[in-house]
């Protein structure tokens, strides 16, 4: 069987509120992997946006 580690991401409010909330990602994917025979072994949330972050010239 394979696995997976399913990532997780929401970086603005406005996302979450049309439907791509952490909640509405985990039960989409959760529903891929069984349908797929796919095993989740590690489940990674975040909710902070890129923009922030300091990335090299």
């Amino acid at each position: 069987m394979k696995s997976a580690i399913l990532y997780i991401r929401v970086s603005t409010d406005e996302q979450a509120d049309k439907g791509y909330s952490q909640r509405d990602q985990d039960e989409r994917l959760r529903r891929f992997c069984v349908n797929q025979h796919i095993h989740v072994n590690k489940v990674i949330f975040e909710d902070h946006s890129a923009k922030s972050f300091k990335r090299p010239e």
